[in-house]
């Protein structure tokens, strides 16, 4: 069953966010776990194989995108022995706004990734309908060049499901409750990463 909302109008913030609250929670709390700690793994080798991650999404993805560089970059860097590379494809506006423009919106994301990706990479994407072409043609790219590739997705049976090794589905419809466990997602997995190699529990602290 689809969780949608909203299916009616609201009078007062104050119900709305109650009931935004409750397909929020009903949704994560069936988030498969399985998929959770394959997509830790994935990443976490990735990282100790010394190769690159890439991430995309677009509109309230793209920030999420930039939000996983930016925790995973900095939170990673305390430990000396992971040495972190990732890339996010949404953060060079004058590098998208020239494909945008010059060439095809489509391909902002797989003619970078095309320069830069090589062999057992990792594709991260964010999109909450799976469908989007700049997206699949990413997606794409990965494929022809050996890239693994991870996708979390709002809608359910996306398009982007037949092209990633791991497709972590929501089966929801409302794009900020989506974008919301995305964020939600990327936290637990940064942190999650970052704690099994601290034991100091001032560091712990001091960066939780």
């Amino acid at each position: 069953m689809k969780n949608k909302f909203p299916q009616k109008n609201y009078k007062n913030v104050s119900n709305y966010f109650e009931d935004y609250s409750n397909s929020l929670k009903s949704t994560m709390d069936v988030i498969s776990r399985n998929d959770l700690e394959k997509i830790s793994k994935i990443i976490e080798k990735t990282i100790r194989s010394n190769s690159n991650i890439f991430i995309c999404g677009n509109g309230g993805s793209s920030s999420v995108s930039n939000h996983f560089l930016c925790d995973f970059q900095k939170g990673l860097l305390i430990d000396r022995k992971l040495k972190l590379k990732t890339y996010s494809l949404t953060s060079n506006t004058d590098l998208i706004t020239a494909i945008s423009n010059d060439i095809s919106y489509e391909k902002i994301f797989s003619l970078q990734l095309d320069s830069l990706a090589r062999k057992n990479d990792l594709l991260v994407l964010f999109s909450v309908s799976g469908s989007s072409k700049n997206i699949i043609e990413a997606c794409k790219i990965a494929k022809r060049n050996k890239l693994k590739i991870i996708s979390f997705v709002g809608f359910k049976n996306s398009k982007l499901k037949k092209y990633s090794n791991i497709c972590l589905e929501l089966n929801n419809y409302n794009f900020g409750i989506s974008e919301d466990i995305f964020q939600a997602l990327m936290h637990s997995i940064s942190q999650y990463l970052r704690q099994k190699k601290l034991t100091n529990k001032k560091v712990l602290k001091k960066y939780f």
